[in-house]
């Protein structure tokens, strides 16, 4: 990312039956990955050490958390806590924004 002002949700495109990503910010302490999934496109279910947090920009998903789901949708977050499995599905297409940190 240059040093200027963009729209983030310009920032990454769709591609049809796949998840795109988009690294923004990479530091020692956590990082700031952009998201761009197609409708019914999913991670599965995985664990990290770290906590993270999820921003909607568009769209809409479910995010399950300890077997657990929640659909979060436009101009939402949710916290995904270290060491507990969690999973993404979009409902429809989505953007999001992870923020990772260490």
């Amino acid at each position: 990312m240059e040093n200027k002002k963009e729209k983030l949700i310009e920032m990454i495109q769709f591609q049809s039956n796949s998840i795109v990503s988009r690294q923004i910010i990479k530091k020692q302490c956590g990082n700031v990955t952009l998201f761009a999934f197609d409708k019914d496109e999913s991670l599965t279910e995985h664990s990290s050490p770290y906590e993270a947090l999820v921003q909607i920009i568009t769209g809409k998903m479910v995010v399950t958390i300890g077997g657990q789901p929640q659909e979060v949708g436009e101009g939402e977050v949710i916290l995904l806590p270290p060491n507990i499995p969690h999973g993404l599905y979009a409902k429809e297409q989505t953007k999001m924004i992870l923020t990772m940190i260490k």
